[in-house]
């Protein structure tokens, strides 16, 4: 079968054009721009078109390839001419979810799927990570870039499949999982789900359609990782695997042989892209957008720093979406607490409602119970020198953003250095909250 996937750098489509490729199908695709998956995906030899999207490179591939069904991320308006063109050629046409389902059942695999509002990432990357170091056979898509695998894989000898499930856009109610997994629920995402109640419902709906559900209870003894929530994260990857870990007659015998191999397996996780990444020593970049993501990052980042014998925190912070934001404003007091300085960026705005008046810095910081510690920021070559300051005094430096900010922080770490033009057209984020409305 030949596909093509319009889309394809970012984090939902490039994930999915890698394991369709494993599975023995050929993969086409286009996009705007290089996203993080791009590096991946040119790796394993795909043919990509990026920059213009104008429909021809798709009309070339079907005259010269044939293309049996054409895939589209939900960031496509209905008037985009790749869509346009798709239903000009009658080709077959879906978004992401159908075309994976038909993958589900042509593969027979078993779906575990981990969803929620934070810890999705981690959690499902956990599971990646220690179904590999066990020898578990798994086939995965995972919504970031990850240092010990490609982000989507089919493993033909694997009875599972991990999948970050996300519910932007009620992704997530597209299946019907042998397993969910969830880490936490609060709410998120007004622009998709007006009230807290209707967010609720949806993550009600996805249970009752899983066959079981974990949603954990307290961090399991033995878990060593930096981080409350981190450690909360590997709960339940540890509960996953021991589930599906194939069970050898002495591991039976000595029940605690087998739990001092996934311990050792979850306690040597390298983390994943974006999700509390080390960018150079010393620095971190996040994507934690949402102010009880934000918190749990901060705990994260202060207990880092402080195994590493460095002086403390220091924060900078741009806000994604204010249509979102100034839902949960509110909700900032305690998120920085902790922290030695905290510099508040400008929201990045994207998908916005008009009618919502864009929430000022200043008007978050007023919102912190230790507001004097904060002061409103632009994310420019002043800041950077601030920063830099903080680091050579020995704090650890701590960036929390879904949009562009990854790439201001990365072009400050490598400053002149070659490695900084790639880095930063991997990470560049083409879109916003790209692990969620790219999908």
């Amino acid at each position: 079968m030949k596909i093509y996937i319009s889309g394809i750098s970012g984090t939902g489509m490039g994930p999915l054009a890698l394991m369709a490729q494993d599975a023995g199908m050929t993969v086409f695709g286009s996009d705007l721009a290089a996203g993080a998956v791009t590096n991946d995906l040119v790796a394993h030899d795909m043919k990509l078109c990026l920059g213009v999207q104008d429909g021809n490179f798709l009309k070339t591939c079907v005259k010269n390839e044939g293309v049996d069904w054409f895939v589209y991320t939900s960031a496509l308006p209905e008037d985009h001419p790749e869509l346009v063109m798709a239903k000009k050629l009658k080709l077959k046409i879906s978004k992401r979810d159908e075309f994976l389902n038909y993958l589900l059942k042509k593969l027979k695999l078993k779906l575990i799927a981990v969803a929620g509002t934070h810890g999705k990432t981690t959690t499902t990357a956990m599971i990646v990570w220690m179904a590999q170091q066990l020898g578990i056979p798994m086939s995965y898509l995972i919504g970031t870039t990850l240092p010990f695998a490609s982000a989507g894989h089919y493993d033909p000898k694997s009875e599972y499949f991990v999948y970050e499930a996300d519910e932007y856009d009620r992704n997530f109610l597209a299946f019907k999982p042998w397993l969910a997994v969830i880490p936490t629920v609060s709410y998120d995402h007004p622009d998709i789900y007006p009230t807290e109640e209707n967010y609720r419902e949806a993550f009600q709906q996805f249970e009752q359609q899983s066959k079981e559900v974990i949603h954990g209870d307290e961090i399991a003894a033995g878990i060593t990782l930096a981080g409350e929530a981190r450690r909360y994260d590997a709960t339940l990857a540890l509960d996953v695997v021991e589930r599906i870990m194939p069970k050898p007659k002495e591991l039976l015998k000595i029940p605690a042989l087998q739990r001092r191999k996934l311990l050792a397996a979850i306690n040597s996780f390298p983390g994943v892209g974006r999700r509390f990444e080390q960018v150079s020593e010393g620095y971190y970049s996040d994507y934690a957008h949402h102010p009880e993501e934000v918190e749990a990052t901060v705990g994260i980042a202060l207990e880092e720093a402080d195994r590493r014998g460095l002086k403390g925190v220091v924060a900078v912070y741009e806000p994604h979406q204010n249509t979102r934001q100034a839902e949960l404003m509110d909700l900032y007091s305690n998120a920085f607490v902790g922290v030695m300085k905290l510099y508040w960026t400008p929201t990045y705005l994207t998908r916005e409602n008009p009618k919502i008046k864009v929430v000022k810095p200043e008007q978050f910081i007023d919102k912190l119970e230790n507001k004097k510690v904060a002061e409103a920021a632009e994310l420019d070559d002043e800041l950077a020198e601030k920063v830099k300051e903080w680091h050579k005094k020995g704090y650890l430096v701590l960036l929390m953003s879904a949009g562009p900010a990854d790439a201001w922080i990365r072009k400050l770490v490598y400053a002149g250095n070659q490695e900084s033009a790639a880095t930063q057209l991997v990470h560049a984020p083409r879109s916003a909250d790209e692990g969620s409305e790219r999908l």
